[in-house]
């Protein structure tokens, strides 16, 4: 998708299935499942697609769950990577070799676990060798200090090579990353997890991360069970809705297992995503 001078482009890591009740905290699962059926165990299929920005620099976003999750996990998850994000990549027509920016909207397993990869030897390193990682330092010290409440969804494996590496650059709240490319703390998910602004002559394009991550969960109640502070999520949600109907953001849904990306409308009082085609 050209936004621009940017090329914008959706990579997929697989599927993933999640307890629906979580995903939709709140929401009982009367009217959530309409949107999202279940299978036996209560869980709904979701994608994790990383988003590919080619702009001044090659960059990625986020990177999926990656191929270190152990065979216990991967079943509880129903893990499905037989599209990847290698795979992807090379459709795309970029190796690994070439991204210069892996950009973090947060840390969690399903979205930074392709940041690194086990080589041969069984050592863990950067996935992308000649890049750096930048991730907001308010998310990194949350990640290596997990609670009770949070410890499952961080797994040191996933962002502990980078440090050792020495390849990470953090962020300390909305700051450019390159030109064209913005980050804005949201918080609600996590204390500082953050989406993606892509603005070039006069558009813009919006990686909502875990904010909006499927287009089931564009109406502001709609939020995951996961959140740490639903509440600033609710806050932050309402404004951003209104914005980003007003202003004709392109909105990349980062979890929806069938829409990469559209346009979110309202008629008759109700909320619609216009799907775009890849």
């Amino acid at each position: 998708m050209t936004l621009g001078e940017l090329e914008l482009t959706p990579l997929l890591d697989g599927y993933l299935r999640l307890d629906g009740g979580a995903m939709f905290g709140v929401v009982p699962k009367p009217l959530w499942e309409k949107r999202a059926p279940a299978d036996e165990r209560n869980r709904i299929t979701l994608a994790m697609r990383p988003l590919l920005v080619r702009g001044e620099r090659l960059m990625i976003i986020d990177a999926g769950v990656g191929d270190t999750m152990d065979a216990k996990n991967a079943g509880i998850y129903a893990l499905d990577r037989a599209e990847h994000l290698d795979l992807t990549l090379a459709r795309a027509g970029v190796s690994a070799d070439a991204v210069e920016i892996v950009l973090a909207s947060h840390l969690h397993f399903d979205h930074a676990g392709g940041f690194t990869m086990r080589h041969a030897d069984g050592a863990l390193r950067p996935r992308f060798p000649n890049a750096r990682y930048v991730v907001n330092e308010g998310e990194w010290e949350d990640a290596t200090h997990p609670h009770e409440r949070n410890r499952a969804s961080y797994v040191a494996d996933n962002f502990m090579p980078l440090q050792q590496a020495g390849v990470i650059d953090f962020t300390h709240g909305d700051e450019t990353i390159m030109p064209g490319v913005r980050v804005r703390r949201t918080g609600g998910h996590t204390r500082c997890h953050q989406i993606v602004y892509l603005e070039s002559r006069g558009r813009t394009a919006v990686f909502t991360a875990d904010l909006i991550p499927t287009t089931a969960h564009i109406d502001a109640p709609w939020i995951m069970g996961y959140d740490l502070y639903p509440m600033e999520t609710l806050a932050f949600k309402r404004q951003f809705l209104r914005e980003a109907m007003e202003r004709e953001y392109l909105i990349f849904f980062e979890h929806d297992p069938a829409i990469a990306a559209g346009y979110i409308r309202e008629a008759n009082g109700k909320t619609h995503v216009e799907r775009v085609k890849e």
